[in-house]
């Protein structure tokens, strides 16, 4: 049975799943195969990578697999700091789309604020124009780095995909992103599964409560603020438990209780500074290996 989902309109009218499925670090095929073939089984229809993540032909091969049509999926992925630029970001759209066996993406983003994303977002603009792009934006982009970004550009970012947990929501840049109509997803919306988070007696006491998990009220908590998730998991459990988020609610207060966790705690390195680093690419590709 496919399990219910909801969607998020983006400021062109392009519908996204609420949940997706983040395929991070899944980069050993017989994992990739059983985690993402058990999240198509169960109904997940949105699917996020990134050429750095190295699994962009292993999700195509596994969606060209479901025999589900190519247009009931929504896939996003990223182009990465080395190619950034306007005619480097081509070439790397082309290659991540050929590397995923289809002629459209349906969201593309620019992976950090990395030099070069000025000129790699007017390449952006002309396929989006193309229809070779449903919905165009950014990653671990920052105030600062947005207002650049819309002082040059002809079509503002879409969506910016960040960070965010209960420890740390995001709650300045989430209003900001607000007011300009930028839809805001969370990536690691489980703080990466920190212990600590998930032992914590008031996330623990709700989820009693609602007699669901600590995972599944922390993602409510996102629903809820009307952000997008990409939780990701190779338990087939935990797959179906990520998504059955639309059975419950969570009451004001308990929103207000969640919201008052706040620690300013990133789980990740900070994207301002770090990411223009000249061994940030080489770390990168030996930490997601």
């Amino acid at each position: 049975m496919k399990l219910a989902n909801k969607e998020v309109e983006a400021v062109n009218g392009v519908k996204i799943p609420q949940v997706g499925f983040g395929v991070y670090k899944l980069t050993k095929e017989e994992d990739f195969k059983t985690a993402v073939g058990e999240a198509i089984r169960i109904g997940y229809r949105h699917f996020d990578t990134a050429k750095i993540y190295g699994n962009e032909e292993n999700l195509g091969a596994e969606i060209q697999k479901s025999m589900i049509p190519r247009e009931e999926f929504f896939i996003t992925s990223k182009v990465w700091n080395t190619d950034l630029g306007y005619e480097a970001t081509k070439k790397a759209f082309e290659k991540t789309c050929k590397d995923l066996n289809i002629e459209y993406i349906d969201m593309y983003l620019i992976h950090f604020a990395a030099p070069g994303y000025i000129e790699a977002w007017r390449a952006m603009e002309e396929l989006y124009l193309e229809g070779k792009i449903k919905v165009i934006g950014v990653a671990n982009f920052e105030i600062q780095h947005l207002e650049k970004l819309m002082k040059h550009s002809k079509i503002a970012p879409m969506i910016n995909q960040i960070e965010t947990h209960p420890e740390f929501p995001q709650d300045e840049l989430h209003d900001y992103l607000t007011k300009h109509k930028i839809l805001h997803e969370a990536w690691a919306p489980l703080g990466q599964g920190n212990k600590d988070l998930f032992k914590n007696t008031v996330l623990n006491e709700i989820a009693s409560n609602h007699k669901k998990t600590v995972a599944q009220v922390i993602l409510r908590w996102h629903i809820q603020r009307g952000i997008i998730i990409i939780p990701k998991s190779s338990n087939p459990k935990r797959i179906q438990e990520n998504i059955q988020l639309f059975d419950f609610e969570l009451s004001s207060e308990e929103m207000e209780r969640i919201g008052q966790l706040n620690t300013g705690k990133r789980y990740s390195h900070s994207p301002t500074g770090y990411m223009i680093n000249p061994l940030y690419n080489k770390l990168m590709k030996i930490f997601i290996k």
